[in-house]
């Protein structure tokens, strides 16, 4: 036993305990009884760490600990993702800063230039992660773009390109100008814009039915210099009148024909669609469908390309407002409409993306998705919670061929190699100078990388040393749980689930577990754009990891949107609090006090088994027996804010507030066989309930463990192990877990319904001495109405009660009626009055209570005036809105019981 400080101080504890337990080796694989092998969603090298990723670490540590404690054998890998795109972006911003271009540099100098951006600012988000108390295996560090990692990626694009799963097509991708390169559909994010609808006149070269032409409806008209058909619905007798008649095209006088398909709404626009293969999906099938030719009008910067006169050289939006105007000069616009619709952007530079006739590299899934999603609907994969099992689903039915190449130059290079000589091409696990076929010296890989997604989703087994060493996933694999975040269960989920049924023939985990998303206090996304966004770091400064950790798992529920309450600074911006993780860190005190003072009342204790010697021993060890066993099951289930909310709860009401509490008098007593009993059985509740806390508040409670003398729990692993029972060298993360079968003994319901009702009378007692402002001290005449049963337990407590709550007299009975000049409350099991006379003027508390009423029900209407009012709804800001509308359910509830209190004293 070791004295502890007065306070707790996070700051110089937290970076200690982190380094004691690096340098001890406690996170490196466990060995034990069953597996919990965890990978961590690799963020992105040149990520930091954001609130999405605190939770999701939370939550994994937290998973981790909580096995390794159990015994079993542990491994959570953590790794970087080599992040393509993002990546090339900085370094190009880097180097233009430089005054150096990425072209003039060249491939190679450029790829080392990445390395060397990745070497210096990479390791940040893993050093916040390290903050955190995040007990991942740091020793052994994966990156995707390491060499035995690019390796597997190697091996994965030649069999499956082998295997006719991978081939090179000519296919509309999402291309970003910005950024040169395709994007895939899943990365791409919809945006709603306001818009206009143009309604263009088309000449037709021979007129039907009178009419010389048709009129066409697009939201984008400059791409009309592509048009190679004009389509209508199959169902509009109107306008099939005109199939077979041939358009001759404005400005480019291309004659081009016009035909039906079903790909046409007989109800957008005027009948009549564009047809422009190169520059929109629905428009390349129906270009397939009918032998159209696909014309691309942009560059890769989306700028018209060559052979259009006056339009060639514009950008998008240039080109948009000279064919409008060619067309109003021309007399063929008809008229124009606002229409408001969804924009793809790029996720990383928020251009809006150009839907791009290509050459790209693509991945076949036909073969691939009916593994994958029997894995999930046979029950192999389970998702938590359930609901998120039919997104993934829903996806895998109308699942297309993934678009894997990407124009950069920092990523997985494509494995094909082409002969200019004699055009010989194949994919190859070795870079190929010489032609096999014809020994030409003129051969040339694939300038294009993988997506990122492609390397990405090995991770679960190239991380463990697939292909080459596959005896090391023996034991390890599948991993035990994936925690994720839902926007990539397309993007990453799915594709691991395929690829490891491929290449491992197992599936790559058995739990995915779908993380909440963390919005702003008003609702909205977190972005640094709005400045509504909390560094984990800002919070970890301020409160301590342990508090913030607490604060995130308490704000999972079963629904996927959870708010978090930060408040800033209305002048800078800047984070200033959090009302929720303030009263987590006040919780971390709780701990740390309890702990203080009960070492602090441990002279002469004997480490002992706990016995049940009172009736709150009784209670307190039930309580604590069912704890473990609620606990356990919470971390079995996944179920973390059950979990943090309930064990919480637990210490803080009942251990701290009650048993503690009444521990205090038996710790002072002059009989040593008295004192040392309670010593035991409060060390054992504190010990037990540090070890449940441990996974998600790691700090406060190693820090309190290390100084706390040896429990049962000490003494019972000692005669398993042979180890010193004492906690000199020891660390609690690596104790073991409360096994909710030896606890099984405890469980005493009829104790806790003794004491529970006891408690119930004593706390109503305790609510209305401070209801009514009355000396915590004073004490209080009782009548209680209770049913003959109900009355038994409590005459058996009658000096507990008289004593604990402070009673002058307490009178108990089946028919006992309400005295004059008492208040009285309800609570399971009985009524009770309590007599005020002589302690209340209850004439002058009645107009005390009248004149509150008036007080909060005016100040209620007024804010119902002010939400009722579209115009203060319309112009106030979000925040603004959101107080107004918490202070009205305050008052809402402080109107209610000062009305309970005035009816009360009514009677």
């Amino acid at each position: 036993m070791t004295d502890m400080p007065k306070t707790y101080d996070p700051q110089t504890t937290e970076p200690q305990l982190v380094e004691r337990w690096i340098d001890a080796g406690c996170y490196q694989r466990s060995k034990g009884t069953g597996d919990c092998t965890v990978v961590i969603p690799p963020p992105n090298v040149t990520g930091v760490l954001h609130m999405g990723h605190a939770l999701d670490d939370t939550i994994q540590d937290a998973f981790i600990r909580y096995n390794r404690m159990a015994g079993r054998s542990t491994r959570w890998i953590v790794g970087l993702d080599h992040a393509g795109i993002s990546t090339q972006t900085k370094v190009d911003k880097r180097l233009k800063e430089q005054g150096v271009s990425r072209l003039e540099l060249g491939r190679e100098k450029f790829v080392d230039a990445c390395w060397d951006w990745t070497r210096e600012y990479g390791g940040t988000i893993v050093k916040q992660i390290k903050r955190m108390g995040c007990s991942a295996d740091f020793a052994d560090e994966q990156f995707t773009m390491s060499p035995q990692f690019s390796h597997a990626v190697r091996k994965v694009f030649c069999d499956w390109y082998h295997a006719g799963l991978i081939y090179r097509g000519e296919r509309i991708v999402n291309w970003c100008p910005n950024c040169c390169t395709a994007i895939s559909d899943d990365e791409a994010e919809y945006k709603d814009e306001h818009g206009r609808l143009w309604y263009l006149r088309y000449p037709l070269k021979e007129p039907v039915d009178g009419k010389d032409h048709i009129v066409v409806a697009t939201t984008r008209p400059e791409t009309m210099l592509g048009d190679t058909g004009v389509a209508v619905s199959q169902d509009d007798p109107e306008a099939s009148r005109f199939v077979g008649a041939t358009v001759v095209l404005p400005i480019v006088g291309r004659e081009i024909p016009i035909f039906a398909d079903w790909h046409v709404d007989a109800g957008f626009g005027t009948g009549f669609v564009k047809v422009t293969p190169a520059h929109d999906p629905n428009d390349f099938a129906m270009g397939e469908a009918h032998d159209l030719e696909k014309i691309n009008v942009f560059d890769e910067h989306a700028h018209v390309v060559d052979g259009y006169g006056e339009f060639s050289g514009m950008d998008r939006d240039e080109a948009r407002a000279a064919v409008v105007a060619w067309f109003e000069e021309n007399g063929l616009l008809d008229h124009v409409e606002d229409h408001d619709h969804s924009v793809m952007h790029c996720y990383r530079c928020d251009t809006a993306l150009e839907p791009w006739l290509s050459e790209q590299w693509f991945v076949a899934v036909d073969r691939l998705k009916g593994p994958a999603t029997e894995a999930v609907t046979s029950g192999d994969v389970t998702f938590h919670p359930k609901r998120w099992e039919q997104t993934y689903l829903t996806w895998m039915e109308n699942l297309k061929d993934w678009c894997i190449s990407r124009q950069l130059w920092w990523g997985h290079r494509i494995p094909v190699f082409t002969c200019e000589d004699c055009g010989w091409e194949d994919a190859s696990m070795d870079d190929v100078e010489v032609c096999p076929e014809c020994g030409g010296r003129h051969v040339h890989q694939d300038p294009d990388v993988l997506d990122t997604w492609f390397s990405s989703q090995l991770f679960p087994f190239a991380t463990q040393g697939w292909p080459e060493h596959p005896e090391e996933m023996a034991g390890h694999y599948p991993t035990k749980a994936l925690v994720t975040a839902r926007d990539i269960i397309a993007l990453w989920v799915a594709r691991m689930i395929m690829s490891s049924l491929y290449f491992c023939d197992r599936i790559p985990f058995e739990d995915v577990v779908i993380y909440a998303t963390i919005l702003a206090k008003d609702g909205s996304r977190m972005s640094k754009s709005k400045g509504n966004g909390v560094d984990p770091m800002d919070l970890m400064a301020k409160y301590g990891a342990d508090a913030m950790r607490h604060n995130l798992l308490t704000l999972v529920t079963n629904n996927q949107d959870v708010r978090f309450d930060a408040t800033f600074d209305k002048k800078t911006g800047a984070f200033e609090s959090s009302p929720r993780t303030e009263q987590a860190r006040a919780f971390v005190t709780k701990i740390w006090n309890a702990c203080r003072f009960a070492l602090m009342n441990m002279e002469g204790f004997e480490p002992g088994a706990p016995v049940a010697a009172t009736p709150e021993d009784a209670w307190m060890l039930s309580r604590l027996a069912k704890q473990v066993a609620d606990t356990t099951a919470c971390l079995e289930e996944y179920r973390f804010g059950d979990y943090a909310r309930g064990l919480q709860g637990f210490f803080w009401n009942e251990v701290c507030d009650w048993y503690i509490e009444l521990c205090k008098g038996r710790l002072q007593s002059e009989d040593p066989e008295v004192r040392v009993g309670a010593q035991r059985n409060l060390v054992f509740v504190l010990d037990t309930s540090l070890r449940l806390l441990h996974p998600v508040m790691p700090f406060v409670t190693e820090k309190v463990w290390e100084s706390m003398p040896a429990s049962a729990l000490d003494l019972a692993e000692a005669a398993k192990t042979g180890c010193d029972s004492s906690h000199d060298g020891r660390f609690l993360m690596l104790s073991a877990w409360p096994e909710p079968a030896a606890y099984g003994a405890y469980v005493n319901d009829e104790a806790e319904a003794d004491f529970e009702i006891a408690r119930a009378l004593v706390s109503g007692v305790r609510s209305l001495r401070a209801r009514y402002r009355l000396s915590p001290r004073a004490e209080v005449d009782v009548v209680v109405k209770a049913a003959p049963a109900d009355a038994a337990r409590l005459e058996a407590q009658r000096d507990f009660l008289v004593e604990v709550g402070r009673l002058s007299s307490l009178v108990v009975g089946e028919h006992a009626e309400k005295p004059a000049n008492s208040v009285s409350f309800v609570a399971p099991g009985f009524e009770a009055y309590v007599v005020l006379e002589g302690l209340v003027d209850l004439g002058e508390e009645a107009k005390r209570l009248e004149k509150e009423v008036k007080k909060v029900t005016g100040e209620l209407a007024g804010i119902e005036r002010t939400l009722g009012n579209p115009g203060f709804l319309a112009k106030a800001a979000p925040e603004v809105v959101e107080a107004k509308r918490a202070r009205k359910e305050e008052l809402e509830v402080t109107l209610s019981r000062l009305s309970s209190q005035l009816e009360d004293l009514s009677e």
